[in-house]
């Protein structure tokens, strides 16, 4: 991970979050998930949704079993975390971001 001359991290985020439709499950997901990413990464990060209802391939080609799901694909180690993210500091540690 590479550092700037202030202390941040230069390394870009990125996040797959995997919803169906307008869902309560799915809504909250989409918000805790930006709510977290507002609040520990700044404008440090990169999110793509993919609504399997429109994009079924998607969910084919990441093997995506549950909705909501996210995963982080950048910096390493990639990880995936199952449901609608309510659970903030575990999902901070999941992400290594506490």
């Amino acid at each position: 991970m590479e550092d700037s001359s202030d202390g941040t991290s230069t390394t870009k985020h990125k996040f797959k979050l995997f919803v169906s439709g307008m869902s309560v499950k799915s809504g909250h997901a989409i918000e805790n998930l930006r709510s977290i990413c507002d609040t520990y990464l700044k404008e440090n990060y990169e999110l793509e949704i993919v609504d399997i209802s429109r994009d079924k391939e998607q969910a084919v080609i990441h093997q995506i079993v549950a909705i909501p799901t996210l995963l982080k694909i950048n910096p390493e180690p990639k990880r995936i975390i199952l449901g609608d993210l309510s659970d903030k500091d575990k999902v901070l540690r999941i992400l290594n971001l506490s």
